[in-house]
């Protein structure tokens, strides 16, 4: 590829996500067209108590799982002995909640997480693959989803149109596929590496493959839980339909590059609720949802970075005033040490005839 053409294709990359949003932002106005804020702010603060506390824990729940992906990668690259558990708690669930809000999970992620573990002496080319690592868990884990509510769809659900038929059939392939084609690597490629650019990348064994996959579904479970919650009260739809629709719609989201997949995840979901359910209110449950998921935990998690920076910055002022002082008090030893008498030299030594 030419140089002229990587240019051109990093600009079309970097304008996808904008086209996406527009897109995504003219499908919503033509799905919500014949409600007004007013319903869809009413719908919101109708959610029950009980149903927005139960989304809250999920969502606890949920960003724990995601800290989980960290000290999963830790122990990958075989530094987990080097970061304490409340380190990759802090860097695992910080390192989601921004990636989460701003998109492009490797750079604004990826940022925050070299930052910290860099302090905590983890090397640059370890971090690479602790992102690395931490992207296939997600993926292995949406794909397992993806596979199970395969089954769990019901049967009527295919017969809605040729077009759902066949992409859901295809969706379902691909996914099985890439999961037999993952963990035949960890048996057929076992204790062997590959190596991209200056990194050897060793190849998981089959019971980390397996953790991989089990961490993925419950994240991606919990995330799911977070919406059903919230979405309940307003729309009668099995657990095991919903969860499928729900991480079509995520990854959507997440490979259109908009920051947060703002407006092209509610777009996918609105578009799959049948006509026969009030969309306003679906679209009150899934701005309830932005805010449980996405606005709480930037804002708590933050404040708890926030909160550790300052620490951290006081620490080191002490420690550099501890050291300051005591140099100060070495220098003052020293200047009041007894000086010993040292004889004057015999210039005329230099003289006399040798023995």
């Amino acid at each position: 590829m030419s140089i002229k053409a990587k240019r051109l294709f990093k600009k079309l990359i970097s304008y996808a996500g904008l086209f996406f949003f527009v897109l995504a932002v003219g499908m919503l106005w033509y799905q919500l067209r014949n409600y007004s804020l007013y319903d869809i702010a009413h719908t919101m603060l109708s959610i029950p108590i009980p149903n927005l506390l139960m989304a809250c824990v999920a969502c606890l729940a949920g960003y724990f799982a995601l800290s989980l992906y960290d000290f999963l990668a830790l122990h990958y690259v075989g530094e987990a002995k080097k970061v304490v558990w409340w380190k990759w708690m802090l860097a695992g669930m910080l390192g989601f909640a921004i990636s989460n809000n701003a998109g492009h999970a490797v750079v604004s992620g990826g940022a925050i997480r070299y930052r910290l573990y860099t302090r905590w002496r983890i090397r640059g080319g370890d971090i690479v693959k602790m992102l690395t690592i931490s992207g296939i868990t997600y993926t292995l884990g949406c794909a397992a989803i993806v596979v199970i509510g395969y089954f769990l769809i019901p049967a009527d659900f295919f017969e809605q149109s040729v077009g759902t038929n066949i992409g859901l059939n295809a969706l379902f392939i691909g996914c099985l596929s890439a999961i037999i084609a993952y963990f035949a690597a960890t048996i057929i490629f076992h204790k062997k590496s590959i190596k991209i650019g200056q990194l050897h990348f060793d190849i998981p064994t089959t019971k980390m493959a397996l953790l991989q996959m089990v961490l993925g579904i419950v994240d991606g479970m919990l995330a799911g839980l977070v919406l059903y919650s919230c979405l309940r009260p307003f729309w009668d739809i099995p657990f095991g339909t919903y969860i499928g629709l729900f991480i079509v719609a995520q990854n959507t989201g997440v490979f259109s590059q908009v920051p947060g997949g703002i407006g092209v995840f509610e777009s996918i979901f609105l578009i799959a609720v049948p006509d026969t359910v009030d969309k306003a209110a679906i679209f009150g449950a899934l701005l309830a949802y932005r805010i449980i998921y996405y606005v709480l935990p930037l804002i708590g998690i933050g404040g708890l970075f926030f909160i550790y920076e300052r620490w951290l910055r006081a620490h080191i002022k002490r420690i550099l005033a501890e050291a300051k002082s005591q140099m100060a008090n070495v220098k003052d030893k020293i200047e009041h040490l007894p000086r010993p008498h040292i004889r004057p030299r015999n210039k005329n030594r230099k003289n006399q005839p040798e023995k």
